[in-house]
């Protein structure tokens, strides 16, 4: 395991951008706003041959009065009891402010080291600040420029040697257990993420899946910022979970932070293999639900849709019967998405919602033979032969599957720009109910030329 590394405090001092440099990725939001960062969030750094885990954490302040505020007290609180060290970043250029006083009494109380680390100490500006640092009683600080990459080396020669001591303690741990790390590392790893309009549960989801407040949850809207990941096991399955900020209606968003949550958000889409898209069971039917959903298939991601406080609905035949409407005027080219009543604040469903995941994981594996596909090709000509174009019908010859992650297949035509949408998705419907592929995006790709697996014993 490797050595874990939370960068420590006050607000606006640079934590995120630290953390983003030590990782080599835009990972966390950056903005000069105090407070953008929320929950702790964790990523893989490096310094030159020193690998390690850093935990970028909300800007220490004094405790507020509402719960959003008390909330990333808590998350703080959090990243220092899992770390190995902390980072106590301050700003030279502003010098030692009564916060910076108040939090080095606080971190002189915590279990873990603390490594002190002057930001933006570029120029003449920082040396101020620099020489004031030697109060607070934590050694001489480490000068750094982590907008510039300035002072990294010196950053390294700080850390190295905890990692160092940590690397000691490891090599005294069992074979066993080090024999049961090396086949627990990374393979097949299922990539989750959770989605929605603002204040649907998203959060609540996470904290439910992991049994623990790893984030910050709220009655008011726009709570999570950063997309937030964790590690979690369901029935044996490794799964990587990203929470992600709520993605409301595009005309609405005017703010640049959250135009930079949901770009984050759709980072997220990408990256994931299964989306779960949390509904509102109060609000059900809304216009932004389907464009969100729409935006996943477009991606070409497995989608579950999972309805949350159904245990808030009065009339539960009714509401389905609303959904499943408006899924099928809304939601046509993914006819079959699994939809999953629940509750993350009691935990109901939640077995119900990833035995669901996991089958349209398995579905957006999915291969078919070509000798299969091909049979079926043919039934499909026969018995709806595709239009005539000029005078003259198309010719579909040929088809087969390029690729799985979604189902994407090419068929090769006289004439591929001539086949209607129609035609297509009467293919594409077909595919779904004779080779079971419900829910996941079908791509038909058409291309001019022969067969040019004639030969092939498939």
């Amino acid at each position: 395991m490797a050595l874990s590394v939370a960068i420590i405090g006050r607000p606006n001092v640079g934590k995120s951008t630290l953390f983003n440099r030590l990782c080599g990725l835009k990972l966390a939001i950056v903005d000069p706003t105090p407070g953008v960062t929320r929950d702790r969030r964790y990523g893989e750094a490096t310094l030159s041959d020193l690998a390690f885990s850093v935990i970028d954490t909300a800007g220490l302040d004094e405790p507020g009065n509402n719960a959003t505020e008390e909330g990333m007290q808590d998350q703080t609180r959090r990243a220092l009891g899992e770390a190995d060290v902390a980072l106590f970043l301050i700003d030279a250029r502003a010098g030692i402010t009564p916060l910076d006083r108040h939090f080095a009494d606080i971190l002189r109380r915590a279990s873990c080291p603390v490594v002190l680390v002057a930001n933006k100490c570029e120029g003449a500006a920082g040396e101020a600040g620099l020489y004031e640092s030697y109060e607070l009683g934590f050694g001489e600080p480490v000068p750094i420029s982590a907008e510039h990459g300035e002072g990294m080396a010196n950053l390294y020669q700080a850390i190295r040697p905890f990692a160092d001591e940590r690397e000691s303690k490891e090599n005294l741990q069992t074979s066993e257990s080090a024999d049961w790390e090396n086949e627990a590392d990374g393979s097949g790893i299922l990539r989750l993420a959770i989605i929605g309009r603002p204040n649907v549960g998203k959060s609540t989801l996470l904290n439910c899946f992991l049994g623990e407040n790893r984030v910050i949850t709220g009655p008011e809207a726009g709570v999570t910022r950063d997309s937030i990941e964790a590690d979690w096991e369901w029935q044996g399955r490794a799964i990587k979970l990203f929470d992600t900020a709520g993605m409301r209606r595009r005309a609405r968003v005017q703010e640049k932070l959250e135009k930079l949550s949901v770009a984050d958000s759709l980072r997220a889409i990408r990256f994931a293999e299964v989306v779960v898209l949390v509904m509102d069971a109060e609000a059900l039917g809304d216009r932004q639900d389907f464009v969100i959903a729409n935006h996943v298939v477009e991606e070409g991601r497995a989608l579950v849709i999972a309805v949350n406080k159904w245990d808030l609905v009065e009339d539960e035949a009714e509401a389905m019967e609303k959904l499943t409407d408006r899924m099928q005027t809304s939601l046509p080219q993914s006819r079959g998405v699994p939809v999953v009543t629940l509750s993350a604040l009691s935990g109901s469903g939640i077995d119900d919602l990833m035995r669901s995941v996991f089958e349209m994981y398995g579905v957006w594996n999915a291969r078919i033979p070509t000798g299969p596909l091909n049979r079926w090709l043919e039934r499909m000509l026969e018995e709806h032969p595709p239009p005539l174009v000029r005078g003259r019908r198309l010719r579909l010859r040929y088809m087969t599957q390029v690729k799985a992650r979604p189902p994407s297949f090419v068929i090769f035509t006289t004439r591929p720009g001539a086949l209607p949408d129609s035609y297509r998705r009467y293919l594409v419907n077909g595919l779904r109910e004779r080779f079971d592929l419900p829910g996941v995006p079908i791509r038909i790709m058409l291309r001019r030329g022969n067969n040019p697996y004639a030969d092939s014993q498939d």
